[in-house]
Order: structure tokens, then sequence, then C-alpha cells
């Protein structure tokens, strides 16, 4: 498969000839700001706000500012193939759509839109548990379109176990467990607005439509939604979980199971001695640990930790083309994109979520190619070099 993602770039100037323009940016730096005009401040800050001070949040984006590019020249790299098989999903790049919670917040299709523009250029979706819509009706938008589930993990095993068995049922390949997030951190915007989508009965689809859950109701979520939400909100936070609890997912889970959330080396060892298949370098975007150490530069230590062993993906701090180059030359076999096309899908929906996937995905490409590389295979470290004063 040779992608030709880079032809977005001709298209839009084609299209110029006849008086049109992109519905939106596609500067990355300017989509936040755009988004924020179409957004009342607590859906705005829900998906653009950090942990405390937000040093989290700068420190990833200065992690790649800390790298640059160094380019080589006559390299063929005219003719590109930018595929990979990530356990066992192929994909078209090394890209995927990160788990987003509450997109309806955005728009009302929510994850309806993202999951079917997703499907519409083969990158892999990764469905939140806090999805606005239930993990059927999110497999039946996307189609044939790749697809993985996210973990949040209830305490009540049973639940959980429910949860699993509808995700692989409905198709969703590849479990990715969050392990950052078992209670949410200080986050001032949204505690400025008194702003929490789940307490409002938003982003509860998942368990809500869940057959388990709902029989431990006294009355079903549509005729008492306070004891639904009081019992979802009290079994999908607080409980920190250990190491010794994976075996359950395990049980539980007869495809690859990655760790979403880990920055220190070691903790990537234990993944792999746990039989776990792969690790999400994240610091769920700066949202849970203010001051904690940028995703990016955790990234060498971990892939090297591990290298061989289990797969390492990278979260956070993604905004253009040159971002997934570097993460990827750092060693992340593939990178997951979050708030950029969040910002689409506010914009327009599924036309807006596949206008800003169409413009990451060229960027790279070009960039790609640009930096004298055909795929990214040809990816080292010895593509990068550091900022000065770096």
């Amino acid at each position: 498969m040779t992608a030709q993602f880079a032809a977005y770039q001709n298209e839009i100037y084609l299209q110029g000839l006849a008086g049109t323009v992109p519905p939106f940016t596609t500067d990355p730096e300017g989509l936040a700001e755009s988004a924020r005009q179409r957004l009342g401040p607590g859906p705005y800050w829900y998906v653009a706000g950090a942990a405390g001070s937000g040093a989290t949040a700068r420190a990833n984006r200065e992690a790649f500012d800390g790298w640059r590019i160094v380019p080589r020249m006559l390299t063929g790299a005219s003719q590109r193939h930018l595929g990979v098989t990530v356990l066992g999903t192929e994909m078209p790049a090394p890209v995927l759509l990160a788990p987003i919670g509450v997109q309806s917040i955005l728009h009302p299709d929510g994850e309806l839109a993202t999951a079917r523009a997703a499907a519409e250029l083969g990158v892999p979706f990764v469905l939140s548990t806090a999805s606005s819509h239930t993990i059927e009706e999110v497999a039946e938008a996307a189609g044939d379109g790749p697809r993985w589930f996210q973990l949040y993990r209830p305490n009540e095993p049973e639940v959980c176990a429910s949860l699993l068995d509808r995700a692989r049922k409905a198709g969703f390949t590849t479990l990715v467990v969050t392990l950052d997030t078992w209670t949410l951190a200080w986050r001032p915007h949204d505690l400025d607005h008194a702003y929490l989508p789940f307490i409002r009965g938003i982003g509860t689809a998942t368990p809500f439509s869940d057959p388990v859950f709902r029989a431990g109701l006294s009355a079903p979520p549509e005729e008492d939604l306070t004891e639904a939400v009081l019992r979802w909100v009290q079994m999908f936070t607080g409980t920190d979980h250990r190491w010794e609890d994976l075996p359950f997912l395990r049980k539980h889970w007869d495809g690859p199971i990655v760790l979403k959330g880990v920055l220190h080396p070691d903790d990537a060892l234990r993944a792999a001695d746990a039989g776990m298949d792969g690790v999400v370098v994240s610091n769920h975007g700066g949202r849970q640990v203010d001051g904690a150490v940028a995703a990016l530069d955790a990234l060498p230590e971990v892939v090297d930790a591990v290298a061989g062993r289990i797969e390492v993906l990278f979260d956070s701090g993604v905004r253009g083309g040159a971002d997934v180059l570097k993460a990827l030359a750092l060693g992340a076999r593939a990178v997951l994109l979050g708030r950029p096309y969040a910002y689409g899908l506010a914009h327009g929906g599924q036309q807006g979520v596949r206008h800003v996937l169409r413009s990451l995905l060229a960027d790279f490409d070009l960039t790609l190619g640009l930096s004298g590389h055909r795929s990214p295979a040809e990816l080292g470290r010895d593509a990068l070099r550091a900022a000065p004063g770096r």
C-alpha cells in the first residue's frame, strides 16, 4: 500500500482556483483557538485544560521543540510507504485516534462521527469507556474500520467482564487499559466552571447500556439518573489497581492488551513481564499530574527497556506531522492523536475530524519525504539532533 496522503495539499490548492478554502484552519496552533470560539467554556476547557498549573502540558510541547529533524538529500523519497501493522492491526500510517470521552459535548454525533471519519481513512479509532454512545452503536458507525477499546477499569469485576465481552463481540480487537486516571486530578479550568460531564449523565452510555451494571440499580438510568451516575462514578474512580490485578484482564480479553500511561522504564518492564503486549508512553496530555515528565522525554528510556519484547506507542502533545516523525524516530511504533481531532469534531462533526486527520497525515507524509525517508521503518534517532541548549 502506497499512501497518497500528501495529495490533500494539492486538493486544497486546486479547490482554491474555484475560490474554495478549507472549512477551517490547517494550522495546529490555530485550531484550538478556533474551537474556543465555537464552544462554551465548559466543553472547551474540558478538552483543552490541564492539571494544576498546566506545566506538564507545556512540557509536552517543549519536549518536541527540544529535537530538530536533520533532513537527508537524494534518497529517492518521492515514493513513500507509510503503512504499518501494530498488534495485528493494519494501519495506512502509524497514527491512531486516541481515546477521548464525552465527545457529545463537542458535537451531537460525538464518537459516531469520529468512528466514521476514522473508518473512511482506515485509521484505527480507540473508543473511550467514557463514550457518549454505546459500544455497539460506535461499532456500527465504524463498519469495517479498525477499532480498539480503551478501558477505565470498574472496581466491580462482573461489570468489567461484561464491558470487555461486549467490546470483543462488537469487533474491537485491542484493549487499551488507562492506568493514570483512577481518580481525577485537580483541574482548575473544570473546577472554575464546576463542569464535570459524568455527573450530568454525559459520557456514561457504556455503563448505562450494560446489563450487569443496570442489574445493580434499583431503577434504570432513564428513571433515576442520580442513582446511576453515583453508582458509576464510585465504580470507576477512587481505586488504584495493582500489578497483581492484570491477570483478570487477560482472563477476560483474548486479544492484545496495551497499558496506557507508562512513563517509567521499570513500569514498562513490569508490563512486559506480566505478559502485556504493549504500552503507551503518555501523561494523559498533561491532564493528570502537574509537573510530570514530558511524555516525549520519557519515550527513549521506555523503548530501550523493552525493545523487541512489546510494542511501544506514544501519546501526549502530538500536533503536527513533524511531531509524529520525532516520536517515531525516538522509537515509538505508532502515535495517538488527541486534542486536534476533538477540535475538528467541534468544527464539523465527521467532516471536521476527517479534515484534521487528513491534514496531519498529509503533513507527516510530506515531512517524512522531505527529510529523506521513504517509510517509518527508516526512521531512527540519527534522524534527530538535540536543539541547542537542550
